[in-house]
């Protein structure tokens, strides 16, 4: 069982980059999938989130507005489309999933997405946003 994030990399301030985070050995129905984010010495941040059960989508207010999640269930795969970035968006982006969960909805309602007791977690791929 896999969870694993690619399309990270390099680019420039206001420029565009598409992650992708692909579910080997399960799929993705009836979970929620989160991406989450971590700056060099600052605590993790919930970004966005797209629940497979009622499609709810979640996002930071930090991204509104310049980042899109998509998910495909036939690839079992879950993107996220990043435009406009700024150099405060350089980090180390996270995937992971969690079971018939409210993780969605619970963000939508608190505005705060939490990463606790997720099922799954990718390892993670860097991107740089240069000024």
């Amino acid at each position: 069982v896999q969870f694993v994030e690619s399309g990270g990399g390099l680019v420039q301030a206001g420029g565009s980059l598409t992650l992708a985070c692909a579910a080997s050995g399960f799929n993705l129905e009836n979970y929620a999938v989160g991406w989450f984010r971590q700056a060099p010495g600052k605590e993790r941040e919930g970004v966005s989130c797209i629940s497979s059960t009622n499609g709810g989508i979640y996002y930071a207010d930090s991204v509104k507005g310049r980042f899109t999640i998509l998910s495909d269930n036939s690839k079992d795969t879950v993107y996220l489309q990043m435009n406009s970035l700024k150099p405060e968006d350089t980090a180390v982006y996270y995937c992971a999933a969690d079971w018939l969960s409210g993780l969605c909805e619970n963000a939508q309602s608190t505005g705060v997405l939490g990463d606790l007791g997720m099922d799954y977690w990718g390892k993670g791929t860097l991107v740089t946003v240069s000024s």
